[in-house]
């Protein structure tokens, strides 16, 4: 089975045509990529002075328009892979997915493939609804963002590793993915500055790779700001990655191999 193969599978067949086919779902999907804009816009508006001070002077609809273009990546991408483990499990069909020429670990690749994609189009809205709201990116910073975006995604694959690792042993109830999806758009730079939280919250929020990937985007995206003065970000997404992608593929393996040799794989 070829790669394109698998990516037609999982991606159009198994993704796309699947969430297409809820058009009531898809709908309140593309709404609710939408609300939160014109949301924090009008929030803006309406609390302007307070919240630009604490960005320096920044604009704060540029500021919410990168969190929200960016932070699905992170939230989608993990809760897809333990979705999408959990639902094979109740449908009895994990097992054909171990027997299949993708394997556990394909099975994990390709599956977060749906997330990205999903989420590069809801990049693309908000982004275009920003521009359409007076933000303006710089190109000159896209090369920076975009090594930035790799490594985001890099150590968000990682984290969905261990999410999905969890989701094999525990089958219900799944902290990490919690986590991913509930709070890093409250404590992960995503519409305000962690420089408002309380200092317990705000030490929590730079242990999320999220928090530094979203400040040297907006400073690349919007100021134009290049590699060399984004180089300490950019390390430290390095480190982040170097962490959680051996860490998340060792404990998913680990996981797999556990519930293979116990007999619970499909058990749900």
């Amino acid at each position: 089975m070829s790669v394109l193969s698998k990516l037609y599978a999982y991606l159009y067949l198994r993704g796309f045509k699947v969430w297409i086919s809820y058009k009531t779902n898809a709908a309140l999907t593309m709404l609710s990529w939408i609300i939160p804009v014109f949301t924090y816009y009008f929030t803006g508006t309406a609390l302007g002075n307070k919240i630009v001070s604490v960005l320096g002077g920044g604009s704060y609809t540029a500021f919410v328009v990168i969190g929200l273009a960016f932070q699905g990546y992170v939230s989608s991408t993990i809760t897809t892979v333990s979705q999408r483990l959990r639902n094979e499990q109740l449908y009895g069909t994990l097992e054909y997915y171990v027997l299949s020429p993708s394997g556990m670990l394909g099975f994990l690749t390709y599956s977060s493939l749906w997330g990205f994609a999903l989420n590069s189009i809801n990049m693309i809205v908000i982004l275009a609804i920003g521009f359409g709201l007076g933000v303006r990116y710089s190109p000159s910073g896209i090369m920076t963002a975009s090594i930035i975006f790799i490594l985001l995604l890099l150590s968000s694959f990682g984290i969905a590793a261990i999410s999905g690792a969890v989701v094999m042993i525990t089958k219900q109830g799944n902290p990490i993915a919690f986590f991913f999806s509930t709070f890093t758009a409250l404590m992960g730079n995503t519409v305000f500055p962690v420089t408002a939280l309380p200092w317990y919250l705000k030490e929590l929020s730079y242990a999320i790779p999220l928090t530094w990937a979203l400040q040297g985007l907006r400073e690349s995206l919007l100021e134009g700001v290049g590699i060399g003065a984004l180089s300490n970000i950019i390390y430290i997404l390095v480190a982040f990655t170097l962490i959680t992608l051996p860490l998340g593929l060792y404990l998913y393996t680990k996981a797999f191999d556990k519930a293979r040799k116990d007999g619970t794989l499909s058990q749900y």
